[in-house]
């Protein structure tokens, strides 16, 4: 008996487009969720097995019923008619009516001509209605999920960039006002750590009351003194910021309230203006304020208890308006109880105190921040950054970083300047490393083992081929339950029956 001839494909154009359009059809109506056609009038003239079970949410009870209806008669919020009228398909687009939410497509049907150059789409007929998904708050969480962070990274980064080429808030100006640099979207990071600390900035940002940035060096304190600065309402004011670790003591209150003219020997004729009153209608950022001498620090609780400042050498109060923004990097509760900071002036700033992780507690954000800071040397450098594998992007994660993101960027400059590979692994971070003098080069974290016990190169396959097998063992025991109960097996999975008839078709060895 001769054997069956193997299937071919036609050879006419015409033909392979019937093909496949019929495959196609067939394709959405056995893995949509329900499928359906309307004529041109926009009656419903067929309804896959799919789309059956939405009809009792519709108020139908029965199929006939449901057909030769007006589709925007029995399908509230439909737009099918408007696919019918313009022949322009709606391919994704969110429904929503009393049978749930819907993720849908609908695709308008030509009539087929025949011309010069075989067939070409005539007038509409037609069209289809496609459920790709339904629920789709469930099925697809992910995808949302993703959408929404990578939504919010994109509004920020706008808001900055809005901010910078619109508001002169990031600029500065030509009189040389002082304004501030960074918004949110300039601390780098999506780790929890990270997140919450942004998430009681913000909300600091709409306070008028002093805030306490407590932070290891190198953490981004500044960074978000001027970030609070940008999204409060002094936004459009000053942004004053003095170090008092860098002045010596001597001037520090010349500093802090200026000084009239011919105050001391040597001083400016004209007087001069302190910060406090440069801040004036803004805000001043004190860092390291665990520094202040003890002789200061009664001056500056007053300032900010009354609200104004006497200059040096002069009888004169003067008022001021400034929110003040304080960080420090020691133990400020500690030198308290040591007697080497005033316990009122630290219950003062003490107001809405924002603890600023360290970098090893969201090493999640590494990666991230080795990007940025990749692109800001690149900027500056004019040469592209190198480019760190993932085993050298693991060591880093691994660090101790007692300096934190400043370590971090002095040991990617030397990595930059010391390679002359534009890909730097493992090995060439351990050298840099060594060579900057840490001690002990702490070792990537270990791969958790498998709750399973199954090997962990088990795990290092593609991971649609992962998802697969889970998806077919769940359908096994879904099945094995429900002693072969499609619908059964379908409504305990939480899909489908047409989306299950697709998984077990996909696994037929036939």
């Amino acid at each position: 008996m001769p054997s069956p001839a193997t299937p071919t494909l036609p050879l006419d154009a015409n033909a392979i487009h019937a093909l496949a359009a019929r495959s196609m059809f067939h394709l959405f109506s056995s893995i949509s969720q329900g499928m359906f056609l309307v004529d041109r009038s926009g009656r419903i003239v067929w309804v896959n097995e799919g789309y059956k079970r939405f009809l009792p949410a519709l108020g139908f009870s029965s199929i006939d019923q449901f057909m030769g209806q007006m589709v925007e008669d029995v399908i509230p919020n439909t737009q099918m008619r408007q696919v019918l009228e313009t022949g322009k398909p709606i391919l994704i687009d969110l429904l929503t009516n009393k049978a749930g939410t819907f993720v849908v497509s609908r695709i308008p049907l030509h009539e087929e001509r025949e011309g010069d150059e075989g067939y070409v789409l005539g007038d509409v007929i037609g069209a289809i209605g496609i459920v790709l998904f339904d629920h789709p708050e469930t099925t697809l969480q992910p995808l949302i999920s993703k959408f929404a962070m990578l939504q919010r990274d994109l509004d920020d980064a706008r808001r900055e960039l809005a901010t910078q080429r619109a508001n002169p808030l990031l600029k500065q100006p030509a009189d040389g006002q002082r304004r501030a640099k960074y918004t949110f979207a300039s601390f780098i990071g999506s780790s929890p750590a990270a997140v919450d600390v942004k998430r009681h900035a913000r909300r600091a940002a709409q306070s008028s009351s002093p805030v306490l940035l407590l932070g290891e060096t190198g953490t981004g304190k500044e960074l978000l003194a001027h970030a609070i600065h940008t999204a409060s309402a002094r936004s459009n004011g000053p942004f004053v910021s003095l170090n008092i670790a860098a002045i010596p003591d001597t001037l520090l209150e010349a500093e802090f309230f200026g000084f009239a003219p011919g105050a001391f020997t040597g001083a400016d004729r004209r007087g001069r203006d302190g910060k406090f009153k440069l801040a004036d209608g803004g805000t001043l950022f004190l860092d390291e304020i665990g520094d202040m001498p003890m002789s200061l620090q009664a001056k500056l609780l007053r300032a900010l208890q009354e609200g104004e400042i006497e200059p040096l050498g002069s009888n004169r109060l003067v008022a001021f308006d400034a929110r003040v923004i304080a960080a420090t990097s020691r133990d400020l509760a500690g030198l308290v109880r040591d007697g080497r900071f005033r316990e009122d002036l630290y219950y003062r700033l003490n107001v809405l105190p924002l603890r600023v992780p360290p970098l090893r507690e969201r090493r999640s954000d590494i990666p991230a921040l080795v990007e940025a800071l990749g692109e800001d040397m690149a900027q500056r450098s004019g040469e592209a950054p190198p480019e760190l594998m993932p085993d050298a992007l693991a060591l880093l994660a691994a660090q101790h970083w007692r300096g934190n993101t400043r370590e971090l960027r002095n040991v990617l400059e030397q990595l930059s300047m010391r390679s002359d590979k534009q890909r730097i692994d493992a090995e060439e971070v351990k050298r840099v490393l060594a060579e900057t003098g840490l001690e002990k080069i702490a070792a990537p974290e270990p791969m958790a083992p498998a709750e399973t016990g199954a090997d962990a190169v088990a795990l290092l396959r593609p991971l649609a081929q992962q998802i697969e097998e889970l998806e077919r063992r769940a359908i096994d025991a879904a099945m094995a339950s429900t002693g072969g109960n499609k619908l059964a097996a379908s409504r305990l999975l939480g899909i489908s029956r047409a989306t299950l008839y697709s998984r077990l078709s996909s696994d037929d060895p036939q």
